[in-house]
């Protein structure tokens, strides 16, 4: 019996050490872009320079408050490091209408990604929104943020920064 508990804890601990260690390469799924066409999110890239993976749905205040509120200094943030943010709307069929007219409204300038089936949202292990992830320059994931306070992005900006020096 304790061989057998001390094997679990030893599994355990290697998993939790490996997962401890935040590198994850993307998935190889397909989502739609805004026209309806299939892209395999693996294929993204930005050359090098860190990547933010934001998933959001239309019915998510926080979702819309978080990707706002980086819009406004995106820009600066693209300036300075080269960082290109993805979004990845989990909105399903119901709501998938309401994706496109909101991004124009807001005058969002990153890449819009739709994943109405879930799949990319389960090979992620997002369970809540918003979910951001920050990738490196290999498209690793090194970071990764549940949920949103106001502020919130001023952490991700340190973190996008410590990649890029």
């Amino acid at each position: 019996m304790q061989k057998q508990i001390l094997t679990l804890l030893v599994v355990l601990l290697a998993t939790a050490f490996s997962f401890s260690q935040g590198i994850r390469k993307l998935p190889n799924i397909e989502v739609k872009t805004l026209k309806g066409d299939a892209f395999n999110i693996s294929e993204l890239d930005n050359d090098g320079k860190p990547i933010v993976i934001s998933f959001w749905a239309t019915w998510c205040k926080p979702c819309k408050k978080e990707l706002n509120n980086i819009s406004e200094v995106y820009e600066d943030w693209q300036e300075e490091t080269g960082v290109k943010l993805v979004a990845v709307s989990i909105d399903d069929s119901r709501s998938m209408s309401k994706v496109a007219p909101y991004i124009n409204s807001s005058d969002w300038e990153y890449e819009v990604y739709l994943d109405p089936n879930a799949d990319l949202k389960r090979a992620m292990g997002v369970s809540t929104v918003p979910h951001t992830f920050l990738l490196n320059g290999k498209k690793e994931i090194v970071w990764q943020h549940r949920g949103y306070i106001e502020g919130d992005e001023e952490e991700l900006h340190e973190k996008i920064i410590e990649l890029v020096k």
